[in-house]
């Protein structure tokens, strides 16, 4: 009996949960912890079908760097979960759509002629001294280098973003301006007293 199914449904049921509890939790450390268990068990699947370079990299930097980021910012910062909570219900059936509407893309996309369990099943042998990080690499640099580019562009615009919307100024803060900082000269800073010298008395009295 070939045990490679079995793994991937486990490791899809769990996935599936664990993804469907990101969103329905109402505490947002359980939601980060749950988003946790589903990058483990992507990767998971990704050892599975002998991606190992993608499984190690979701590990290490979306576990290992953002999830850790992301939970010193919730448990940090004390959010109320009232308002957010708030039109649920009404704003379910677009969610609904839109939840649609994503899943009929990624059946398209992801479809089983690319992505389908007979690669799970039975995996393709390859030499000892196979890397996929290097096939990966050649992939990305020329076959997809537009759209690799493309994705590169749409973070940058993303950070510029989300650096704009931080700084904003607020009338009861206190910015520097380095351009004047820079121009200040001496005399705007420094002001030279000339005081004439006092004599200390002598307060030794006389025999």
């Amino acid at each position: 009996m070939n045990i490679e199914p079995v793994l991937f449904y486990l490791f899809a049921a769990i996935l599936t949960a664990a993804a469907i509890a990101v969103i329905t939790v109402r505490n947002p450390v359980h939601a980060a912890l749950f988003l946790v268990l589903a990058f483990f068990t992507s990767a998971a699947i990704w050892l599975l079908l002998e991606a190992e370079f993608l499984a190690i990299v979701l590990v290490l930097v979306y576990v290992g760097a953002v999830m850790v980021l992301f939970l010193f910012v919730v448990m940090m910062l004390d959010i109320n979960i009232v308002p957010l909570r708030e039109g649920f219900i009404r704003f379910l059936p677009v969610g609904a759509l839109v939840a649609l509407l994503i899943l009929t893309e990624m059946a398209l996309v992801v479809g089983p002629q690319y992505f389908g369990l007979d690669s799970v099943a039975a995996p393709a042998r390859h030499a000892a001294d196979y890397s996929n990080t290097k096939e990966l690499g050649g992939l990305l640099y020329t076959v997809y280098v537009y759209p690799f580019e493309i994705a590169a562009a749409i973070l940058l615009v993303a950070i510029v973003a989300a650096i704009a919307l931080t700084m904003r100024r607020r009338p009861e803060t206190k910015y520097q301006n380095p351009a004047e900082q820079v121009s200040v000269r001496r005399d705007d800073r420094v002001r030279i007293v000339k005081m004439a010298a006092e004599k200390k008395p002598d307060n030794r009295t006389a025999p």
